[in-house]
Order: structure tokens, then sequence, then C-alpha cells
């Protein structure tokens, strides 16, 4: 009798597999857990920018009878920013699915779909790890590609110039409640329009031990250690000063250049990032359609999948890409800390 391909059953079909890979965990999640880069599905690969720069100027007082002052008007901007495609590809390999289809029978899909289950929960990783990767360059300033090729730099595209605070934490005599306070300020005076509601900073691990260390640090860190040492792990969040500090260990393999691989972190040693938290439209992940025919025009989901049979029947090939692009729309309220 006929068999039929489990495949072509519609359980496999493209808006299938798209559904599934986005509803599996997100194993690089933290930026996503901050609430910082919502998600902005558009149906480009290009996204334009507009920068209405507002003008605020004090009114001088005129005699009597005098005409008004005139109305100055804020010039616009318009910013053009192209969508990064991150495809990734895998197969089912026919071993790995022999002995599935019982004998007298036409499918198994419970067991085929575990297979695919395995393969689409590794490739979702790889895509959350290069997500993740990608909203850490947005929020240092320069997003770049795998390879290190800069594939946005906020700071050349909004023309201003990198912010950095050096936190001297190898100075005992440093006050760094006072550099805290000089963040803060600095945050609220570059907020232009926008709010927050805290400071959150990134730290590298060897940022976090020089920060909680220091001689104007460790008493305070101490004490908010004393009723919750044994249960929690302090490296999560410490507040001082109003400012969060959370220790960050993300890192990933990238090429080295030479064939090789090596594993980077995401944020470098000894420095940090701060930004604010609970702003309206300053963070975004934009996240374009992908190049099917059947996802023309329409609004980008976070990944696709998709799955075709080899040649000959040698197996199946699994496709899946991503197509996001995560902005800071104002790159002012980045700010570069570094432990020296």
């Amino acid at each position: 009798m006929a068999i039929n391909n489990p495949f072509l059953n519609p359980a496999f079909s493209m808006a299938s597999l798209t559904a599934a890979i986005n509803l599996l965990p997100n194993r690089y999640d933290r930026l996503d857990q901050l609430g910082l880069f919502a998600a902005k599905p558009v149906r480009t690969r290009t996204i334009v920018l507009e920068e209405k720069a507002g003008v605020l100027n004090l009114l001088p007082s005129l005699p009597v009878g005098s005409p008004g002052t005139v109305g100055i008007r804020g010039k616009r901007t318009l910013r053009s920013f192209v969508i990064p495609h991150i495809p990734h590809d895998d197969v089912v390999l026919p071993e790995e699915v022999s002995g599935l289809r019982s004998f007298g029978t036409e499918n198994e899909f419970a067991s085929i779909a575990a297979v695919l289950a395995e393969h689409l929960d590794n490739m979702r990783t790889k895509h959350a790890a290069t997500l993740e990767y990608l909203r850490m360059g947005a929020l240092k300033g320069i997003v770049l590609d795998a390879d290190g090729r800069v594939l946005v730099n906020l700071y050349d595209e909004f023309k201003i110039t990198p912010k950095t605070i050096s936190f001297k934490l190898n100075v005992d005599t440093t006050n760094v409640l006072e550099k805290c306070l000089d963040l803060k300020r600095y945050l609220g005076k570059s907020l232009m329009g926008e709010r927050m509601s805290s400071v959150q900073c990134l730290v590298s691990p060897e940022f976090f031990t020089k920060l909680v260390t220091h001689p104007s640090v460790v008493d305070a860190y101490r004490l908010f250690n004393e009723s919750q040492i044994l249960r929690s792990d302090m490296r999560s969040g410490f507040p001082f000063a109003g400012v969060t500090f959370e220790e960050y260990a993300g890192e990933a393999s990238v090429p080295d250049g030479s064939g090789g691989w090596v594993t980077k972190p995401y944020i470098e040693a000894g420095e940090a990032h701060a930004f604010p938290l609970g702003t309206i439209d300053t963070f975004a992940t934009y996240f374009a359609p992908a190049d099917f025919n059947e996802t023309v025009n329409t609004l980008g989901q976070p990944i696709y999948a998709k799955q075709a049979p080899r040649h000959f029947e040698r197996g199946t090939d699994l496709h899946t890409q991503s197509n996001p692009l995560p902005l800071c729309q104002r790159p002012a309220l980045l700010v570069r800390l570094t432990a020296t």
C-alpha cells in the first residue's frame, strides 16, 4: 500500500513550525526580562526613524505694545536603518527517524515531531543567543555582527559623543556615591522629554568585584547582604545610591578571523553599561518579515521556520531565520562605566 510522507502533513507547515519555534523557551533573555527592547514588527526590511528636536528657549520681556517673539520650530531628521537577515539551516536525516514509522501504518507523527522539536530547540537557542548579542550591542551604542562587522553605529547616526564615566574603583579615596549621583544627573538631563523609573547597570564580573570591595561601598554591601546572604545571590542586583548594579556574564563563540572560534564576553572585563528603565520609547527591536512568498508584506515574526524534502527524499532540510534590529533611539542615554 502507498506510504504517505508524514512531513506533508499540515502539522509541519511553515505556519505551524514558525508558531512552534516562537513558543520554545528563550534561554538568553536577560534583556528581554528587563522589558527593555519591546518587539515592534514591521512589514519592510528597512525602517525610517524620524527625530524632531524640540527647541526650548526663554522668552524675553518686551515693552508694552511690542510684537511677540516668533516661535521656533524644531528640526526634523530622518534616519534609515536596514534590518539584518540572519538565516540558519539544519537537516533531519533518515537515520534519525528510521524505525519511527511502524509497518502497516501510514505515518507516526509523535516521534517525528519529537525529532523536529529537538532540532528546532537547538536552532532557537542559537537565534536567542544572537538576539541577546545584538541587543547588548544596542546597549553599548554599536550593534555588531557575529564577525565583528559594524551593523549600526548609533553614535555616528545621531552625531553624538559616547559618554564614559570612570568610577576609579582602584583608588581607595574615590567617592562612589558621588559617581553614582553624577551618572543619575547625566541621565536625568539627557532624557529630553523621556521618562525613567530607575537606573540599571549591567557590569562585568571584574567590575562587580571591585565595586563591592571598595572601601566606600563595602559597608553598604555588607548591610544589604545581612538578611539575604544565605538565600540569594547578590550578584543578581545590588542597589547603591539609586543605581542597581547587576553582574552580567553573558558570552558567545565568535569567529577569530583565522577559521577558528573564540569565546567573547558581551561586556568587556572591568567595564559596565548603565541605562534607564521605565522609558516610553527609547528601546525597541524591529522584526522584518521572512523572505518567503507567503510572508511578503506581512508583519515580521521573531523567528521563522520552514522544512523541505532533500533531493531524492534523502532527509528533510530545516530552515530558520530571524530578521531583528534592536535599537536605542536615544543613544545619549547610554553610559559606559569603567572600573579604573
